[in-house]
């Protein structure tokens, strides 16, 4: 940095000459022709189109944009016509040697490329491709398949494949053998190619606990045994019923069907939709069998429990198939089921008879459904008669405890027979229009005390009780999955 003074310029009145420096050249002027191009430099040509639309240097941006595409257009060959590009010549002789030699091909195309060393005199063309050793191949084992025949297919000669089932047989069952298993198996070399290669070895899950391993010692398979670990701890879940008890509990991780059972079986002791408040808690409990190799399976559900503070609701399922309440009793009650699947034609009380034309008390209600529907018992029972009887046709009466009977009229078929015990639910006979009957249908008929009632009002309650050594193997159930923890 300096100053004016620095130079003295003060004491020369702003006239002295600097003592160093390059003397001022002045410019010339500019010829025509520099400043046309000088001109058109500062010109934008190509401005933004998506601005300033309608100014002149959109215009000019616009005339120079069509400009470009005219002359395009003009130099263009057209799309009639081919453009025809260089080629090079196609390799030949040495060169084409040199080329591949340099060259990699995919192995699935019978790669042979790359370098290879010059044969000599010891080299001896093979006659045949030598095969491979061994053959590890999986063959899974698929529905309505046989082990011989799916080993057969894998390439295992015929007298291998039955020594291998005949020892798989003994160990166990062929039918439980579930299809998908995989099957890993081990080929060993032949002699030649019109032979099957012999079997060394087979290994498989025969089932949840147990796998099995076939091997060849000597000129014999043998079978060896490999156990699994099962634990067999049940799967409890809790969680709040929520505004959907249903979903609350698939959300907790339970399966469908489990979740269905569940319900069912609580709605046995209270109303789902009316009982059950978003702040209780659902508390279930699942068979489960989980393998030291990590799998899982999930079985029935054995426990089904709802806390909704005041009142806890717990049902056991017993040996019997029933659900048990934690005092070891249980009580069925409710309204009868329609024994077949079909709609009410007539139903209880006076009516006109379709065919005797007269005013009548009908006794029962029947219910239309086609030729051959299975009819199922409405409740548990003894088979008090089963034949023809007059104007009911081809009819079944069941007799039940606390003086009730059921009867079923108008059959096509009678699949019991007297002094039969018969399960609620299970098959009886079939729909059909025999005796008085204008068409077929149902006639379900229900005495109390050996008197008709409408079998749509009528209701039943039934309670059993455990004692004694059953009793006790219940508790100890009982508190034993109250011992599970959640989640595990």
């Amino acid at each position: 940095m300096f100053l004016r003074n620095d130079h003295g310029l003060d004491q020369a009145g702003g006239t002295a000459t600097l003592p160093f420096g390059r003397a001022f050249v002045p410019m010339a002027e500019p010829g025509a022709l520099d400043k046309i191009r000088d001109t058109i430099a500062r010109i934008d040509w190509a401005p933004d189109l998506g601005s300033r639309i309608g100014s002149l240097d959109w215009w000019r941006g616009a005339a120079t944009c069509a400009a470009l595409c005219t002359a395009t257009c003009m130099l263009a060959p057209g799309f009639h016509r081919t453009i025809i590009g260089d080629t090079p010549a196609a390799l030949d002789g040495a060169s084409w040697d040199e080329a591949r030699a340099q060259s990699i091909s995919p192995l699935a195309w019978g790669a042979d490329t790359g370098r290879h060393m010059a044969a000599n005199d010891l080299v001896v063309p093979l006659a045949e491709r030598p095969e491979r050793p061994r053959v590890e191949l999986t063959a899974p084992l698929g529905q309505g398949d046989s082990v011989t025949r799916m080993l057969q297919r894998a390439g295992v000669s015929e007298s291998d494949a039955s020594n291998a089932v005949r020892l798989i047989s003994g160990a166990v069952p062929l039918g439980n053998i579930k299809p998908g298993t995989q099957f890993d198996i081990t080929l060993g070399r032949r002699p030649d190619k019109t032979v099957a290669r012999p079997l060394e070895q087979i290994a498989f899950r025969a089932q949840f606990d147990l796998s099995l391993s076939l091997a060849r010692v000597g000129n014999s398979l043998t079978l060896k045994r490999h156990p699994i670990a099962i634990d067999h701890t049940p799967l409890r879940i809790q969680g709040l019923a929520g505004r959907s008890l249903y979903r609350s509990a698939r959300a907790a991780g339970a399966p469908a069907k489990v979740v269905e059972a569940y319900i069912k079986a609580l709605a046995t002791h209270l109303s789902i939709g009316r009982d059950v408040n978003a702040g209780d808690t659902f508390d279930f409990a699942v068979e489960q069998a989980r393998a030291a190799t990590g799998e899982v399976q999930l079985g029935a559900l054995i426990f089904a429990g709802l806390d909704q503070g005041r009142k806890k609701t717990q049902l056991v399922k017993w040996t019997d198939g029933q659900w048990y309440e934690a005092s070891g009793q249980t009580q069925r009650s409710g309204t009868f089921g329609m024994p077949v699947a079909g709609h009410i034609t007539s139903s209880f009380g006076l009516r006109m008879h379709p065919i005797l034309h007269m005013l009548r008390m009908h006794k029962g209600i029947d219910i239309g459904a086609p030729w051959g529907t299975p009819v199922r018992a409405a409740m548990d029972g003894v088979v008090s008669f089963a034949g023809r009887s007059a104007g009911y046709g081809n009819f079944i009466k069941l007799s039940s405890g606390g003086n009730i009977a059921t009867g079923y009229g108008h059959l096509s078929r009678i699949l019991v027979r007297n002094g039969e015990h018969v399960a609620r639910g299970q098959l009886i006979g079939a729909v059909g229009s025999t005796g008085l009957s204008t068409g077929p249908h149902l006639h379900w008929e229900v005495w109390k005390n050996g008197v008709s009632v409408n079998p749509r009002s009528m209701s039943f309650s039934s309670v059993a009780q455990l004692s004694g050594e059953a009793l006790r193997a219940f508790k100890a159930k009982f508190a034993y999955l109250m011992s599970v923890k959640p989640g595990r």
